[in-house]
């Protein structure tokens, strides 16, 4: 078993030690400071910035205040000046350098923003003034702990964000005038984006349905694919993806919705064994590296997941199967994937394209000018590629 990374610290003439807990995959920082509420906003930022980590031991309100100056500072750059600047030199950069330095400057973000740190109890308790109830939102995200241990105040906001959304849950679709809401788990990619939901909503089944009411669905996630194909009336859906985080929070939400009957969830690495009439896949939209174990979602690297479905699709689908391909073309627009890459895919796998539904994102980013990446996001079109053995 992989020994847990151990971050140490000196505090009054005294070597201390716990357990240090990065869902970034951040090594323990090797420079720490103790600090409290006398603690400027500005020595903080200078902290950062040389890589010096502060453990927070004063009021928990206060390192939460501090941070959002932090972060304030962080962004400064982002004024008018600024951007006027990044507009100028928008003409000579080409969308795949504005990508990288975009990810590059968030990367720089993360780990200024990350300095600030955190003790907490191994019963997932806070030992700090004011500090919030922590204990179900670590526990749900971390399990049990047998020893106290460390993390980014940054990290903790995060953990106890999730454990709003997953008592709130997102809507995904209205059933017998009733809210469907699927509950996403700490790490599992939350269906905010509505529009691909509505594209598997619309699509035509394929006829081969009528013989075999059997689907599957690749790479579940929360399992809210699971769930539309069940509801449309499928009679079993077999969902698998390789994340326990996943895997778990499907279950659970295939159990809220008492869909267990129809829906079966599996851990798997794309395709269960046998053949499926239907055959659903939303993989991560943009072939780069995920800098996180959160950000598996978002990035995939070299397109492996994209390619392994199609190149083995062709081979779980029944006869007048169909595969559902559901693909943003935001990594055309960025320069990361180019169209004709994804159709020679789609031609070496055997697979033919019956037809595309084609719509337009709705969320805030492909509105939002000062964006970074507006230029490309304002273009993006998320598309069902019904796809079907030559």
């Amino acid at each position: 078993m992989t020994q847990p990374a151990i971050l140490q610290w000196e505090d009054e003439g005294q070597t201390h030690s716990a357990k240090w807990h990065s869902e970034n995959g951040i090594a323990p920082h090797k420079k720490i400071q103790i600090v409290d509420d006398t603690l400027t906003a500005d020595v903080a930022y200078r902290l950062a910035c040389e890589g010096t980590a502060m453990l927070y031991k004063g009021d928990f309100q206060n390192a939460r205040q501090l941070l959002q100056a932090l972060v304030r500072r962080v962004d400064k750059p982002s004024k008018k000046s600024k951007r006027v600047d990044r507009v100028e030199n928008e003409k000579t950069k080409s969308p795949l350098d504005t990508f990288n330095l975009h990810r590059l400057a968030q990367s720089q973000r993360a780990r200024i923003l990350g300095m600030i740190l955190i003790q907490v109890n191994a019963d997932h308790s806070i030992s700090l003034r004011r500090a919030p109830d922590v204990a179900k939102a670590c526990s749900e995200s971390y399990g049990e702990q047998a020893a106290p241990y460390i993390i980014s105040l940054r990290e903790l906001l995060g953990v106890i964000s999730a454990h709003e959304w997953r008592k709130t849950g997102v809507q995904v679709l209205t059933r017998d005038d009733e809210e469907v809401r699927m509950h996403p788990h700490y790490g599992v990619f939350s269906p905010v984006r509505s529009e691909y939901v509505d594209l598997v909503l619309k699509a035509p089944l394929p006829s081969a349905i009528k013989q075999s009411s059997l689907a599957f669905d690749i790479g579940t996630g929360t399992g809210v694919l699971a769930v539309v194909l069940a509801l449309r009336g499928i009679q079993k859906v077999v969902a698998t993806d390789l994340n326990d985080r996943a895997i778990t929070c499907a279950k659970e939400n295939i159990d809220r919705l008492d869909l267990h009957s129809q829906i079966e969830i599996c851990k798997a690495n794309l395709f269960p064994e046998g053949k499926a009439a239907l055959i659903v896949c939303n993989p991560p939209w943009l072939p780069a590296r995920p800098s996180s174990l959160l950000e598996h979602a978002v990035y995939d690297p070299e397109s492996q997941m994209l390619k392994g479905f199609l190149s083995k699709l062709k081979n779980h689908l029944l006869d007048s199967g169909e595969g559902w391909l559901i693909l943003s073309d935001l990594a055309e627009h960025l320069g990361l994937r180019t169209r004709a890459e994804l159709l020679n895919w789609i031609e070496q796998a055997g697979l033919k394209v019956i037809a595309r539904l084609d719509t337009k994102p709705t969320h805030q980013k492909a509105f939002n000018k000062a964006d970074a990446l507006h230029a490309a996001r304002s273009k993006e079109v998320t598309s069902l590629w019904r796809l079907a053995s030559k």
